[in-house]
């Protein structure tokens, strides 16, 4: 399966991870049902935003792009996503694009206008099937050049685009002339280096759907011929109180934000795992006022789960000769798995696995309760609780990173030779860096000094 990642211009925020923690719902519960999953995440680092960004900062796009590269990482990790087998960068995959886009010329689907290629929208009749947009009333020669656009405009867009001032350092020497890719282009050809021109699942957040894997479908299916991709799976968004989440409105969170305010990785993935994923979570949240009630509700049920578990651990301590596990334990169990199975089974219906979940809790406090769960019954009720967080990866409290100190260390070295050479850009970065992961600077004339926050 191929999944849209991040584009590295900024940090990741908690509505591009509920789109990540979904896929990798997808990704455990085919593992739990036995598939063998091969799966695939983009990095894009180089489109319109990057290019702008770096360029306004003074940093090269790689300096730029690679903190929030590394920013991503550690938040993929503290939120127990598992690890993808390939992250594509978009920038070390040019020449695989440029033999695509060589493809789409031979075969008559493209035209160049001011150095630039455009894909011809009317040489691909099937074009907009997926979202469901018309483009019979496209005007021949209507473009866009933008890598983001509104699904109002059917337009042709752009494959390869041609060096312009703009684009400052930020350009390859190709075939195709001097420039760099469009944005649709990469994940055409990257599917394609690691998955062939057929594979199964490919998914994304619902504004992905037009213009980018419309334009996707294009690409591939007039590149490389043949049916791209069998299933489609598209996440919700993630809205703040109603609204949605932009830095205009100031309810722009990213993962260190709620952190900071005492709320662990592992209260955020239960929340952005706790309703369906083509449904649009809504997170009560209004840290102005103290408002936490999504966070605080995830936080509850994970206290009640680790209740339950802490009274198991109990009773595990205390096994006596000759317990066996009881029929009555084993009916449950039985029975539980099957409303759990079921409910995933069913298009990952989670408040259906978590119903399954917490009603074998309830279940198995009565029965505690009235003292009818031995300490083989203790044993074999936590199993089933570790196998079905395979699938949820919540059950295990967080456990705090350690820290590297040398590194640190290193990149506080890094960043005052950067100031004493006046490379102020690079310094802010290093500074950035570290701010994201959790430590902060302060100069002194002794030298500087790091404490975590």
């Amino acid at each position: 399966m191929y999944t849209c990642g991040p584009t590295v211009h900024d940090f990741a925020h908690i509505g591009n991870f509920r789109a990540y923690v979904f896929e990798d719902l997808l990704r455990r519960t085919l593992k739990y049902f036995s598939f063998t999953v091969t799966q695939v995440m983009n990095l894009t680092d180089v489109d319109d935003k990057t290019i702008r960004k770096s360029r306004a900062q003074g940093l090269s796009l790689n300096d730029y792009t690679r903190t929030y590269k590394d920013a991503f990482f550690q938040d993929r990790d503290a939120l127990r996503i598992e690890h993808a087998e390939v992250y594509p960068a978009a920038t070390d995959h040019v020449p695989e694009m440029v033999e695509l886009i060589q493809k789409l010329i031979e075969k008559g689907h493209t035209y160049e206008s001011e150095g630039s290629l455009y894909f011809r929208i009317s040489s691909f009749p099937d074009y907009g099937r997926l979202a469901n947009v018309k483009a019979e009333g496209l005007l021949a020669g209507a473009r866009v050049d933008s890598d983001e656009y509104e699904k109002e405009d059917v337009r042709d867009f752009a494959l390869w685009k041609a060096w312009t001032p703009e684009d400052g350092g930020v350009f390859w020497e190709t075939p195709l002339g001097k420039g760099r890719p469009g944005w649709h282009i990469e994940c055409s050809a990257m599917s394609h280096k690691y998955l062939g021109s057929h594979f199964d699942i490919h998914t994304g957040g619902v504004d992905n759907i037009f213009p980018h894997h419309e334009n996707e479908i294009a690409q591939s299916v007039c590149g490389y011929g043949g049916k791209f991709v069998n299933t489609w799976l598209h996440c919700a968004h993630l809205v703040i109180n109603g609204e949605k989440m932009s830095k205009s409105l100031h309810n722009f969170y990213t993962l260190r934000d709620i952190t900071q305010v005492g709320f662990s990785p592992r209260v955020v993935r239960y929340f952005l795992l706790s309703a369906h994923y083509r449904t649009p979570l809504n997170l009560v949240y209004d840290p102005s006022t103290g408002n936490a009630e999504s966070f605080e509700s995830a936080r509850s049920a994970l206290e009640r789960i680790d209740e339950f578990r802490s009274k198991l651990n109990e009773l595990k301590k205390h096994a006596a000769a000759g317990d066996i596990q009881s029929r009555e334990v084993g009916e449950m169990l039985d029975k539980s798995e099957r409303s759990f199975r079921t409910a995933l089974g069913n298009d990952l219906d989670i408040s259906g696995a978590l119903g399954a979940l917490f009603g074998l809790i309830k279940e198995a406090n009565r029965m505690l309760a009235a003292g009818e769960v031995t300490t083989s019954d203790a044993q074999v009720i936590d199993d089933k609780l570790v196998s079905w967080d395979r699938v949820l990866g919540v059950l295990e409290p967080d456990i705090a990173p350690a820290i590297d100190a040398a590194r640190i260390e290193g990149l506080i070295a890094a960043r005052n030779a950067a100031r004493a050479a006046k490379d102020f850009a690079r310094s802010d970065a290093i500074r950035k860096q570290l701010d994201a992961e959790g430590i902060v600077l302060q100069d002194t004339p002794g030298g500087t000094k790091w404490k975590k926050k």
